[in-house]
């Protein structure tokens, strides 16, 4: 087998702006292996991948596929022969039958009409070829997440690629079909394909690949066999240190029922049999990779989901399920995962953002009294020390750091018994975050109970404790004091012991 690596990236650098994404960034992958790409989120691995695959170009460094010159960023044609990528989400055409997105804008035709007796009999081929069995005829929206996966890989290798980049690929995925995956992964190694596998389960990585690369701050920090790398040394070169405990802040965990009541929740493949309580004045943090189904069960918890089954109590109420307002009238505060989309309305003032949850306070029906709602946002502004020359400035024109002090904002305007915080400091400065985390701290220091729903170490330093969830299932509960290497350690599925 060649020795020239099917792809070489050498001293890559991209910035966006004054965010570094990749910094002299380096990678080389050989012919036949599952070469793994690891790192914790904003390590680059995104960057890197969108530059392997032609959507990127780079500010500086050098891209060799098959030890050639990577092709012009115009040349679609050219990265598809190269090179292919199944992401996370499916690019598959639901409403398109499988043999139509098989081969999409290639079709057999005669007369100007296409040929559908040959496109079937060509996508059957290509299925078989690549060991694929699922009928062709099918619509693709009727495809398990495992068969669409195991499609995009066969249309993908049908341009004539054998360097495949999987990103996430088991995300959404069982054991069962996790361990079918492997195996064809395994079976396509044999044919001379090559692959790229990027995953937040490091387990998975020690399964299945032969060679790991770590990504940390946007710079390669280490390439080796995974044969010859202990779990704690891989942890250990994602997170920078070794064994670094958390600080831990002063509990305000008072006695008396829980605020918080979750019951044997379970919603669809998002997560299973969930049970947690959460007491007056106690911060708990629910921490978990991209998939792990955090992000959906503290939705589910604000009314923005409903649960197929299980139960929730607030302060003994019991919200209707898949309910906004009945979860506000409970004494649910939220602040959203993405700000921009959910967060706040761009164009309407601050005042508006910030009492938007309190309107039945503001006025009788569906009038509000201008009056009261710019002295309520008026206190809620100097609460959260938002920069602005008055309530009636639109959110639009704040700074990223104040636009989320609004969001936080309007979640602890409506007094609430329980705080719902889905990575609450995304995307603001170092200052910004931390004013965050103190308002997080001083309100359940006044009794408010607080989930704290985040793959960010940062967000999850002034836990009480922290639950960790791995394919949504909660798998280990973490004392405050915990060590990062640990906490890493839960959220990939690594046993550090084993």
């Amino acid at each position: 087998m060649s020795t020239v690596p099917v792809v070489e990236a050498h001293q890559i650098v991209k910035r966006y702006g004054a965010t570094v994404a990749l910094d002299h960034a380096d990678l080389s992958v050989l012919p036949g292996q599952t070469h793994a790409l690891v790192g914790r989120n904003g390590a680059g691995k995104s960057t890197l991948v969108s530059i392997l695959t032609g959507l990127t170009e780079p500010d500086s460094g050098t891209v060799r596929l098959d030890g050639q010159p990577a092709p012009g960023l115009s040349d679609r044609d050219a990265w598809r022969a190269r090179v292919a990528c199944v992401y996370q989400r499916s690019t598959i055409i639901p409403e398109l039958s499988v043999a139509e997105n098989l081969l999409l804008n290639r079709q057999e035709t005669r007369g100007g009409l296409i040929r559908w007796r040959s496109v079937r009999r060509a996508a059957t081929e290509l299925l078989e070829r690549w060991s694929v069995d699922v009928d062709v005829r099918r619509p693709a929206g009727e495809l398990s997440v495992e068969q669409r996966q195991f499609v995009e890989i066969a249309r993908s290798l049908s341009f004539g690629a054998r360097f495949v980049i999987l990103d996430e690929p088991t995300a959404q995925l069982d054991g069962a079909a996790i361990t079918r995956l492997f195996g064809h992964i395994a079976e396509l190694q044999r044919q001379g394909v090559t692959f790229l596998f990027i995953s937040h389960h490091l387990q998975e990585v020690y399964e299945i690949c032969d060679t790991v690369t770590v990504y940390r701050d946007a710079r390669h920090i280490l390439t080796t066999p995974v044969a010859q790398l202990p779990k704690a040394d891989l942890v250990a070169a994602m997170t920078g240190e070794n064994a670094v405990a958390t600080e831990t802040r002063t509990t305000s965990v008072q006695s008396g029922s829980p605020v918080l009541q979750v019951r044997e929740l379970s919603l669809d493949s998002r997560y299973d049999n969930v049970s947690f309580d959460i007491a007056p004045g106690e911060i708990v943090g629910l921490a978990g990779a991209g998939a792990s189904g955090k992000t959906e069960l503290a939705e589910t918890l604000t009314g923005l989901r409903k649960a197929d089954t299980g139960t929730i109590l607030v302060a003994d109420r019991s919200p209707r399920p898949g309910d906004v307002p009945a979860a506000l009238a409970a004494g649910i505060g939220f602040v959203p995962e993405d700000r921009h989309h959910q967060g706040f309305v761009p164009e309407m003032s601050i005042a508006d953002n910030t009492t938007m949850t309190v309107m039945d306070r503001l006025g009788p029906g569906i009038f509000v009294r201008a009056g009261e709602r710019d002295r309520l946002a008026g206190t809620m502004i100097t609460r959260l020390e938002v920069k602005t020359p008055g309530p009636q400035l639109p959110v639009s024109a704040l700074s990223g750091g104040n636009q989320q002090k609004v969001v936080m904002a309007r979640a602890l305007a409506v007094d609430p018994r329980l705080l719902v915080l889905i990575t609450p400091t995304a995307g603001v400065d170092v200052r910004s975050k931390d004013f965050l985390l103190g308002k997080v701290a001083e309100a359940a220091a006044e009794g408010t109970a607080v989930l704290i729903a985040s793959d960010e170490l940062d967000d999850l330093r002034l836990c009480d404790r922290l639950l960790v969830m791995v394919h949504g299932e909660l798998t280990t509960e973490l004392p405050a004091g915990w060590q990062d290497r640990e906490v890493v350690a839960a959220m990939e599925g690594v046993d550090l012991d084993a």
